[in-house]
């Protein structure tokens, strides 16, 4: 089963019975954050994606994409037979930005760059300042383009492998604001969490495992 969006939208007004114009102008709004909720509550590892850039030599800051979400690793090229490179990578670890600045206060200081910290929200720091430059590359956890985005029949990743999470998370956001009943209310959490429960199942367990070195995925006794 999947939803596309003409679908989805369809399914919030038949389960809620409610067709108000403001209600339905709103519909949007409860699918994105039904899908902000998912994103901001399951690690699905098929939401990570890698982009290159350039780190230049005495500029201590390097762009965060405009979908970064979180982060996942950051690695540096450079040329093969640096002493603290691995092959002709250096991997630089993610920390607090207090701790990125404590550890070079001076951005004068040049080097290999050991650390990194997002220090807003379009820039990383690197610390020390590079003392040459370098290709970054940056593998991280995105925010997808919303289905809302699309087409009446654009369905996405969300839509078709996690479509009850997403129907319930939006019926909530629409019963949050009709001031819905708490019974009911209560039913749409439930719902929710329980198609939770297989989203993280499948993304938290069985994306990163496989039966031959870990054996079959045993999901928790209620």
């Amino acid at each position: 089963m999947s939803f596309t969006y003409a679908e989805l939208k369809q399914a919030i007004k038949d389960y809620t019975e409610y067709e108000e114009t403001g209600f339905v102008t709103n519909i949007p709004l409860f699918i994105r954050l039904s899908e902000e909720r998912i994103l901001k509550n399951a690690q699905l590892s098929l939401f990570r994606k890698n982009a290159t850039a350039s780190v230049n030599q005495s500029y201590q800051y390097l762009r965060v994409p405009e979908d970064f979400l979180a982060p996942f690793s950051l690695s540096l090229r450079t040329a093969t037979g640096n002493p603290e490179a691995f092959g002709n990578m250096i991997f630089v670890e993610f920390k607090d930005p207090s701790f990125v600045q404590s550890y070079t206060p001076d951005p004068v200081t040049t080097g290999v760059p050991k650390y990194y910290s997002q220090f807003d929200v379009t820039n990383f720091l690197l610390a020390p300042t590079p003392s040459v430059s370098y290709t970054a590359e940056l593998h991280y956890f995105y925010r997808p383009e919303s289905i809302t985005k699309g087409t009446e029949t654009e369905t996405t990743w969300l839509s078709t492998n996690a479509e009850m999470a997403l129907l319930y998370g939006a019926l909530i956001e629409a019963y949050i604001y009709m001031k819905g009943e708490q019974d009911v209310m209560a039913m749409y959490n439930s719902r929710f969490q329980e198609a939770m429960n297989g989203v993280k199942m499948l993304g938290e367990a069985k994306e990163v495992t496989d039966e031959y070195r870990t054996g079959k995925v045993i999901r928790a006794k209620q």
